[in-house]
């Protein structure tokens, strides 16, 4: 068994009913699934049993790729690759479903670099820290970029809680499952980003500060975590 390696933020899954849970989130007979970091493959045996057309594995450590190429040598609609997913290029693909136990030292930075893809992907149901689902969800108060971006990528919801005593090693957080469902609109990410970076560069001055705008929007004269994310939309159409 290849021990779970810190550098790498490895926490293994090994209950069957949250792995069970993960995947009544989404769809996936006859879909194209690709699930980042599995591992052992213990949540992989979940996602194939449901019969996706193609499953694609992800995974950077060389020792697992190992064990995930002798565990599923043959399968022929499973396709492993070794790589880091922030050097995978998405955009040959069309309604992606993505499933990950997410690293949590990464976590964050995966998710955005995967919203990069917001038009090839459909859903992406994912195992991150309690605190990041918090982070990314617009339906609380106190907006930040990740909030925004968020909602301009995606519909949100964080499904359920999960116990720390689930994995292998057992982390010292505990871990919620959130789906991000994709739209396939024509946001404009590089825009969204520059607004997201001007607007929260200094939270504590007032909105008019931070952003040049040909408005008289009373909105301009508030700071930017008092805004709703409704309210923060608003402003973004003037910008």
């Amino acid at each position: 068994m290849v021990k779970a390696k810190r550098s790498l933020s490895q926490n293994f899954l090994k209950d069957k009913n949250i792995c069970k849970k993960i995947i009544k989130n989404t769809t996936i007979n006859d879909k194209i699934v690709l699930e980042i970091g599995p591992g052992y493959g213990f949540l992989t045996d979940f996602i194939i049993e449901k019969n996706p057309r193609k499953l694609i594995l992800v995974e950077k450590d060389f020792n697992l790729i190992k064990h995930l190429n002798t565990k599923y040598k043959n399968n022929n609609n499973v396709e492993i690759i070794c790589l880091d997913i922030l050097n995978f290029n998405l955009s040959r693909f069309n309604d992606l479903i993505i499933i990950s136990n997410l690293p949590y030292n990464l976590s964050t930075k995966i998710i955005l670099y995967l919203f990069n893809y917001h038009k090839n992907l459909s859903e992406m149901i994912l195992m991150v820290q309690k605190e990041v689902a918090l982070k990314f969800n617009y339906n609380l108060p106190k907006m930040n970029k990740y909030k925004f971006l968020t909602k301009i990528v995606s519909t949100y919801n964080i499904s359920f809680e999960v116990s720390p005593k689930v994995f292998i090693p057992q982390p010292k957080v505990k871990s919620s499952v959130v789906k991000f469902k994709l739209n396939h609109n024509k946001s404009n990410l590089k825009k969204a980003n520059d607004f997201s970076n001007k607007i929260f560069k200094n939270m504590r001055k007032k909105i008019k500060n931070n952003l040049r705008l040909n408005s008289n929007n009373h909105l301009l004269n508030m700071r930017v975590n008092q805004l709703s994310i409704k309210e923060l939309l608003e402003i973004y159409n003037f910008f």
